[in-house]
């Protein structure tokens, strides 16, 4: 079985301070990586205290190609780690919006957890988007599963 080279689409990007060259644009981590490693452009260190939500910036801001979106997801490790996690997850980067990407993180941990400037806090995924025609018909299909669902199908 070949291996077959991911798609490669070009997205413009620009820094939000064309003077932050501290703060690294999104990047893949490794050649099988789907998601592109964000850092925080906090301007200081940021305590996001237990059960506290905060909005940081990203530093820069990007033109999403007509037909895909751009989502930003959370990281395993801090996941995993931290408990941090991303509201609104994915978040989603619509093609027609051109303002600063910002990442809505949460601590679901149980200690304070510390933002540095450059820390790598979340992943963007460039993903294609279908758009829904709708018809609209006086009954769906039915199926065996029908209306179950949330645990329907036992544990």
């Amino acid at each position: 079985m070949n291996a077959q080279s991911p798609k490669i689409v070009t997205v413009r990007i620009s820094r939000i301070n064309p003077n932050d060259r501290d703060i690294l644009l999104p990047a893949y981590a490794t050649n099988g990586s789907s998601g592109m490693d964000m850092y925080a452009a906090v301007e200081k260190e940021t305590v996001v205290k237990p059960g506290e939500t905060v909005l940081l910036p990203s530093g820069f801001r990007i033109e999403v190609p007509q037909g895909y979106e751009a989502q930003v997801r959370p990281r395993s490790g801090l996941a995993i780690k931290h408990g941090i996690g991303i509201l609104n997850s994915p978040g989603t980067i619509d093609s027609d919006y051109r303002g600063e990407v910002k990442i809505i993180l949460t601590n679901f941990g149980k200690e304070n957890f510390i933002v540095q400037r450059g820390d790598r806090i979340a992943q963007l995924v460039l993903a294609p988007v279908v758009r829904a025609e709708w018809v609209e018909v006086k009954e769906v299909q039915q199926t065996s599963r029908g209306a179950g669902g949330f645990g329907h199908s036992g544990r």
